[in-house]
């Protein structure tokens, strides 16, 4: 780390309903949060944006919604990202497998075309948004309408300001992705 997260007791007093909050839903505070908390005002925007993206009526399905953004983590080497997003999509069901294959998904027989279209798309963005044709805008708009697609790359966008960020200033893995006989464990 490059920086030292700011203490959950030395933050603004309105940003510890968000800490009360991540200690509910994943047992502690998340470091990445205490990093936002040095910029309290961006912190709230993030949180906004954030749960306007990741709401239940969202048009996307969740696993398929954790799958762009373990992705979107792996292509910007956010290791707190992958071990918190891809805690997510085991607790909604994905196999193991599946999420040991993502970084490889072009060579993998485990994902499906509609998951095939979106990850290429999620890199597309990630990588060179510039560059995205015709052609994958063509398929994409086989499986999602206009509104959706739209949906789909605030999320991509959004995953990578919080990779970027997370990585850029070395936030840790918090040790929320676990999977016996990976890295040793």
């Amino acid at each position: 780390m490059w920086i030292t997260p700011k203490s959950p007791s030395a933050c603004a007093w309105y940003l510890r309903p968000f800490f009360w909050n991540q200690r509910r839903k994943y047992g502690a505070v998340l470091q990445s949060a205490l990093f936002w908390a040095r910029a309290p005002k961006v912190f709230l925007g993030v949180a906004v944006l954030y749960g306007m993206i990741d709401r239940k009526s969202s048009p996307l399905d969740p696993v398929l919604r954790s799958l762009v953004t373990v992705r979107v983590s792996q292509l910007n080497g956010c290791r707190f990202c992958i071990d918190i997003n891809s805690a997510t999509l085991l607790k909604q069901g994905l196999a193991v497998e599946k999420l040991e294959a993502l970084d490889r998904w072009p060579h993998s027989a485990l994902f499906g075309d509609r998951e095939r279209t979106t990850l290429e798309y999620a890199e597309a963005v990630t990588l060179r948004s510039d560059a995205i044709d015709g052609g994958l805008m063509q398929r994409l708009k086989g499986y999602y309408d206009d509104d959706t697609i739209v949906e789909l790359t605030a999320l991509i966008a959004f995953q990578n300001l919080s990779s970027k960020f997370n990585s850029a200033l070395g936030v840790p893995p918090q040790g929320f992705c676990l999977i016996p006989g990976r890295d040793g464990r």
